[in-house]
Order: C-alpha cells, then sequence, then structure tokens
C-alpha cells in the first residue's frame, strides 16, 4: 500500500501541468532544465519496488521462509540506502533547481524583448511561462515594467494598468512551484524511511521467531 501511494505520488508530481509544460519547453536547441525529474523517476521506482518487495515479505510470512524474508531484508536495506542518497541528492540541489529554470526563463525573456522575427521562439518560451505560473517579467527593474509596454507577453487582463498592478514576476512563481513541489516529494520520503524502519524491524523479528520456533 504504501509503495502504491509512493507510485501514485510520483506520477502525479511527473505528469503536474504546471512542471511538464515548462520543463519540455525548449529555447533553440537548449532544452529546459529537467534536473527536477531526476528524483521524480527515483521516487517511482522505489514505488514500484516497494510494491513488489511488499509481495515478496507478504508471501515469504505466510510461508513462514526465513529466505524470502531475508532477501525482503535486503531488499528493503537498499531500498533505504538508496532513497536516503536521493534525499542528500535533492537537498543540496533544491535550491539550483530553482536557479536553472530561472536562468532558462531569463534566457528567454531577453530572446524575447530583443527578437525581431518570428524565427525566434523566445517569445512563445515567455509567453507559456507567464500563463503557467500567471506572472510576467524577472525579479528587476526591466520586470517590473514589462506589463506596461510589452502587454503581448503578459496574461490579459481587463487593463494594462490591472495587468501591471495585479502582476507579479516569474521568479518567485518559479521559486514557489519547485519549493512546494520538493516539500511534497520531501514529506513522501520521510513516510517511506519510517515505514522501512518498520519492515525491516518486522521482517527481522519475524525472521527470528520463525528460526527459534524451527528449534522445538
Amino acid at each position: 500500500l504504501a509503495g502504491g501511494i509512493i507510485l501514485g505520488v510520483a506520477l502525479w508530481l511527473r505528469h503536474d501541468s504546471q512542471t511538464t509544460n515548462i520543463l519540455y519547453l525548449q529555447l533553440g536547441d537548449k532544452q529546459a532544465p529537467n534536473t527536477f525529474y531526476v528524483g521524480i523517476y527515483i521516487l517511482i521506482a522505489v514505488g514500484a519496488v516497494m510494491m513488489f518487495v511488499g509481495f515478496l515479505g507478504c508471501y515469504g510470512a505466510i510461508q513462514e521462509s526465513q529466505c524470502l524474508l531475508g532477501t525482503f531484508f535486503t531488499c528493503l536495506v537498499i531500498l533505504f540506502a538508496c532513497e536516503v542518497a536521493a534525499g542528500i541528492w535533492g537537498f543540496v540541489n533544491k535550491d539550483q533547481i530553482a536557479k536553472d529554470v530561472k536562468q532558462f526563463y531569463d534566457q528567454a525573456f531577453q530572446q524575447a524583448l530583443m527578437a525581431e522575427s518570428e524565427t525566434n521562439n523566445g517569445k512563445a518560451v515567455v509567453k507559456t511561462f507567464h500563463e503557467t505560473l500567471d506572472c510576467c517579467g524577472p525579479d528587476n527593474a526591466i520586470g517590473a515594467i514589462t506589463p506596461l509596454w510589452r502587454d503581448d507577453l503578459c496574461p490579459k487582463k481587463d487593463s494594462i494598468l490591472k495587468n501591471f498592478m495585479e502582476s507579479s514576476n516569474c521568479h518567485k512563481k518559479i521559486d514557489e512551484l519547485f519549493s512546494g513541489k520538493l516539500y511534497l516529494i520531501g514529506i513522501a520520503a520521510i513516510v517511506v524511511a519510517v515505514i522501512m524502519i518498520f519492515e525491516m524491524i518486522l521482517s527481522m523479528v519475524l525472521c527470528c521467531g520463525i528460526r527459534n520456533s524451527s528449534v522445538y
């Protein structure tokens, strides 16, 4: 059940419309940074393997097989080690993920402002960011006045003044998007880690109990 929940959360994060709209963008030959998906794929793998290992543990307990329970325990230790490694990786890279996406956005924004022809897709990339995150412009002076002089790049409001008053910068929105998603990944990882610790303890207790009972 825990493996199924983790797998479901990971698949939801993987196919979330906001992240997929942004991370599948391409600016010329440059692909949007998709480091964020590394953590998601690890969660998907852990969830799927947990489901398989869970069946292994249940079958081993029903059959009272020390071999299956030992294999179950070994698989849990490996999964736990992978999860700890993924957690450390996520903690180290949590700020870098948003930073890379902001740099990608800034490059697209510069190209959108400088573009003189439709051959440059910077404008399309920027508009996708703006419409997906409901924001307009980077976190600087140019970004602050963008809704006034480049309303073609920003989500449409009733008036230019309203567009200016209600628009928030995209750097802040990108930070909010990825911090929220990484927060969910962190919660899922902690829940899985706690469940795994209990599973390892109980599987060893059961294995020892089966071994001791076989003596009599």
